[in-house]
């Protein structure tokens, strides 16, 4: 799952609707278009969200949240309370959960309130949490989940993305669980604590395919180290994993390093790099290492790898048919005692 700072458009194979607000005067806008908070159409109008009913329940993903600029709309509660009286949730296939207070530090009180009310969504299978944006509240200022009571609550959830940051030493966005159908995970942070990352190596996730930890930096949260990544690299909890991103830190070589002679990759389709930093030292280590011509795709996306490197990498894997992703490279501090640095952090 990529990240990009904007709403996201599309969510679990559909495009992403907002449900409007009871009252509300503004007109629809078409599912899966960016939203435009300043889009006016030559009358005046402002364009937002569906009402119920405009769309069947299952054609869409729906997002629930505070509109920041939205004075007057019911609070965040009260919109979850307006979704299960007026939208068929039994239907309900996606649902993503956006800004809910205009001080986004403390845990989203819809967590709670969706688990609580599993048995009306029974159809419900992609969760993404926490859709906010810098404009809304910085990534380091957002909370992170809790997410464990949405895994307990919905035992056939099949994909869960989470954004955000532990804002609480006594709230764990995560903790080990068991979890049967769970195909998809995807924790994007600025600052993941060793603590979550423990929770996902933890975990026995038999049927999970795709893994995305954004790491960040100990600035923000993010304490995790390379041993906290060693039972996932181990794979012996995962057995379906066939991509694995582990993206975003800033000792992005000893990832790499780890990944070259780690038992999991051998079984990986696809491989992400990205957002760290990333330099010749981690490429030399991945060539030094078991092949990756089994791979379809290797992504390294905002990496500090010369030119040189990067051409013996792609030399590699040209025979094998491996995609080669090495777009954005970047060029560090020269004033900096660590000239590197990760794409996401605040």
């Amino acid at each position: 799952m990529i990240f990009e700072n904007e709403h996201l458009t599309h969510f679990a194979g559909l495009p992403v609707a907002d449900l409007r607000p009871p009252g509300s005067a503004d007109i629809s806008l078409e599912p899966g278009s960016p939203l435009d908070e300043r889009r006016y159409r030559p009358a005046g109008e402002r364009a937002y969200g569906i009402a119920p009913g405009e769309y069947a329940p299952d054609a869409v993903a729906w997002r629930l949240r505070k509109r920041y600029w939205g004075d007057g709309d019911p609070d965040i509660e009260e919109l979850f309370a307006y979704f299960l009286d007026s939208v068929d949730t039994t239907r309900v296939t996606a649902l993503v959960l956006g800004l809910w207070d205009d001080d986004a530090s403390d845990g989203n009180p819809l967590i709670d309130r969706l688990a609580a009310a599993a048995d009306r969504f029974p159809a419900l299978r992609h969760i993404f949490a926490g859709d906010v944006v810098s404009e809304e509240s910085e990534i380091s200022w957002t909370a992170l989940g809790p997410l464990t009571p949405l895994l307990e609550a919905f035992p056939l959830l099949e994909t869960l993305g989470g954004r955000g940051v532990e804002t609480s030493d006594d709230v764990a966005a995560l903790t080990p669980v068991r979890h049967a159908h769970l195909r998809r995970l995807a924790l994007q942070s600025g600052g993941l604590s060793g603590r979550v990352v423990q929770a996902v190596a933890l975990s026995e996730l038999p049927a999970l395919e795709e893994l995305d930890l954004m790491l960040g930096v100990p600035n923000y949260g993010g304490d995790a180290t390379i041993d906290d990544l060693a039972d996932i690299l181990g794979g012996a909890r995962l057995p379906a994993l066939r991509h694995l991103g582990l993206l975003n830190s800033e000792f992005q070589d000893d990832i790499a390093a780890a990944v070259a002679g780690a038992p999991v990759t051998e079984r990986l389709t696809s491989l992400d790099l990205s957002m760290g930093t990333l330099g010749d030292e981690g490429v030399e280590a991945l060539l030094a290492g078991q092949p990756l011509g089994h791979l379809h795709k290797v992504t390294i996306r905002h990496h500090f790898v010369g030119r040189a490197m990067t051409d013996r990498l792609r030399a590699a894997l040209k025979g094998s048919g491996t995609e080669l992703d090495m777009s954005v490279p970047e060029i560090g501090h020269a004033w900096a005692d660590n000239a590197r640095y990760v794409e996401v952090a605040e």
